[in-house]
């Protein structure tokens, strides 16, 4: 029996997650297709090993979820974790009982992948959100309005909201210091924040923007892998929800930023897309790609009003670092961005429009430019700059330099591969740990068995 779009339950229906992002047209449709179920005590949902693709959602009463028989988690309808679907993993992880007589919903693999080719279509438009009733105060349902959120599937949502930690700060304290290591990312739930910048150790503090309740911030320093450019501190009590460095990256970096080549950015400028150098000015006059704009990243924010958001944003930097904080920010504000991998490093030095300076001897600064660049000897008494061809002494210099970046890009990819290892250490580890639980609690059962058996 289909639901009634007017009724409790599909109120209740509309903050699930990914659901509540739905377009109401579409929501609608999804009212008239599906079917609460509902079970009785002990009944099993599904078992471990399950292959069955179907998402189920708690609507009323509670499921225990089991592992070899052993209790891990309750599940309450009334609960936040029963906004996702109950262990979604593919094959199942753990056994779903019914702990009473319980209301849910199955949502098949036929309107799964329906709501799929709705909700996150790469290429198209970012997804609608039709806010449930009476959730001023809801946090999550401000977090999924973000655009960034919107182009996470909805495991990593599940992964996020339960990785989020809440911690409060007072008036006037820091929440980090320009310079400290970047180790969360943070959504304020409620309250205000000022973030300023030092540009020199003795130069005076800079007010750069005023945060907001429903604002993110400290994702830079976690791209970049540079410490804090800024500093934040709470101009009334705040409160936010931070998430760890390693989350961040494998749960919202990776599936939210989007990567091209050379070749492919050459296509996206010739379909209209600007092409944003986000290295500082000095680099940029060093050499830059034909086209593109000077935009340093520190000046971006103030930019964005500047930018046509019918235009894809192509960012390049010095080795993709800087971009993809620069993207991020730029999808945060519902632009189309993509980043040119490994940045400036790996485009070929004759496709550089270069303007490098060297001083040579006899007092006056030479200019090399490339080939585009006039040769023609200015006037002596009207300047003191001469153009100059390349001599054998700066071809050498030139081939050492590109050495050089040779090694660094080597050392960089080496860096990389580490970096992806550890994540992987780090993943194995919290599947330890939750065996050791598992372990643990089994292990405390026995011994009360035990404790039985000897008091008989």
């Amino acid at each position: 029996m289909a639901v009634d779009i007017s009724s409790a339950d599909a109120q209740a229906i509309r903050k699930l997650v990914p659901l509540s992002t739905l377009p109401g047209p579409h929501f609608e449709v999804l009212c008239a297709e599906i079917t609460i179920e509902t079970a009785e005590r002990d009944s099993v949902l599904f078992k471990k090993g399950d292959t069955e693709a179907d998402l189920f959602y708690l609507l009323s009463g509670q499921v225990s979820l089991q592992s070899q028989g052993l209790e891990v988690e309750i599940i309450d309808a009334e609960s936040e974790s029963a906004r996702f679907a109950l262990a979604h993993q593919l094959p199942r992880k753990i056994d779903a009982v019914a702990c009473n007589s319980i209301r849910y919903l199955r949502l098949p693999t036929e309107t799964l992948n329906y709501l799929s080719s709705l909700s996150y279509e790469e290429e198209s438009s970012y997804m609608v959100i039709v806010e449930p009733e009476d959730n001023s105060d809801d946090w999550m349902t401000t977090l999924l309005k973000s655009p960034i959120f919107q182009r996470l599937p909805p495991a990593n949502l599940q992964k996020i909201i339960i990785s989020l930690e809440e911690v409060v700060f007072e008036k006037g304290e820091a929440v980090f210091h320009q310079g400290d290591p970047g180790d969360y990312y943070y959504l304020i739930k409620s309250g205000q924040c000022l973030l300023t910048r030092k540009p020199s150790e003795n130069a005076k503090e800079i007010k750069l923007a005023l945060l907001r309740t429903s604002d993110t911030f400290g994702e830079d320093s976690l791209l970049s892998d540079k410490p804090r450019n800024v500093t934040i501190t709470a101009i009334s009590k705040l409160s936010l929800l931070r998430l760890s460095k390693l989350h961040f990256i494998t749960l919202i970096k990776e599936p939210a930023l989007k990567y091209i080549d050379f070749e492919q950015m050459r296509q996206e400028q010739a379909n209209g897309a600007l092409l944003l150098d986000v290295r500082s000015t000095e680099d940029y006059n060093q050499f830059h790609l034909n086209d593109s704009i000077s935009a340093p990243f520190f000046t971006l924010r103030m930019q964005l009003k500047t930018l046509n958001r019918a235009r894809s944003v192509v960012v390049v930097c010095g080795n993709g670092k800087t971009s993809e904080a620069a993207a991020f920010l730029l999808l945060r504000n519902k632009f189309k961005a993509l980043i040119l991998e490994g940045g400036m490093q790996k485009v070929s030095p004759e496709l550089k429009n270069t303007a490098a300076l060297f001083t040579i001897d006899d007092g006056f600064e030479t200019t090399f430019r490339n080939s585009e660049s006039s040769e023609a000897a200015p006037d002596k008494e009207d300047t003191q700059t001469v153009t100059h061809k390349t001599n054998p002494a700066d071809e050498a210099l030139l081939e050492q330099v590109e050495r050089l970046k040779a090694q660094n890009e080597a050392l960089s990819d080496r860096n990389q591969e580490l970096t992806e290892r550890c994540k992987q250490l780090e993943a194995a580890k919290e599947d330890a740990i939750k065996q050791y639980r598992i372990l643990f609690k089994q292990t405390e059962k026995l011994k009360e068995v035990l404790d039985k058996l000897k008091k008989q």
